[in-house]
């Protein structure tokens, strides 16, 4: 009798030893995305680990990923101003978690999704790569070039207010 217990539970748990590892295989994460296509170790993969997505989904351009398993993704939104009639250009930048899996690289169009922080700042993660984004390093080179021209207008301002002090 004992012995046909224990081979139920040694069957049982087999099992769900191959349910659970299938389930790491192909995670449903409840939205209609293509999952990836390569494997990561990452607990915090809505796909491979056990991290569980909910709420807004977006989708952006990475415009920076200099930080590790970090992304910046940046989207543009148009804001009506009722005085002037007209519409004026807001940007959105958030940080998501990038999985090893996805790996998007700047200038790629992500879909992210929200989900619990994961750090002081994060509290989106990456669940699909669209795709690259079209003149995405002409658009950041002319972003960089402005800056600059910024700052050689505000040195030659401070000359100009030195001189007339003295």
């Amino acid at each position: 009798m004992t012995e046909i217990l224990s081979v139920k539970l040694f069957i049982l748990l087999l099992i769900s030893l191959l349910l659970l590892q299938d389930f790491k295989m192909n995670r449903n994460i409840g939205v209609n995305v293509q999952s990836p296509s390569g494997k990561c170790e990452d607990k915090k993969c809505p796909f491979h680990g056990s991290l569980r997505c909910h709420g807004n989904i977006f989708t952006g351009v990475v415009s920076s990923t200099k930080m590790h398993h970090t992304a910046s993704i940046e989207w543009a939104w148009r804001k009506y101003l009722t005085k002037y009639e007209r519409y004026e250009m807001k940007r959105t930048k958030v940080k998501a978690h990038n999985t090893p899996c996805i790996n998007a690289v700047e200038g790629d169009r992500v879909r992210i999704m929200r989900c619990r922080p994961l750090s002081k700042t994060k509290n989106f993660v990456i669940i699909e790569k669209l795709g690259s984004e079209k003149g995405f390093k002409e658009k950041m080179s002319a972003r960089e070039s402005a800056k600059i021209k910024k700052v050689e207008k505000d040195v030659i301002e401070s000359k100009e207010e030195s001189k007339e002090i003295k």
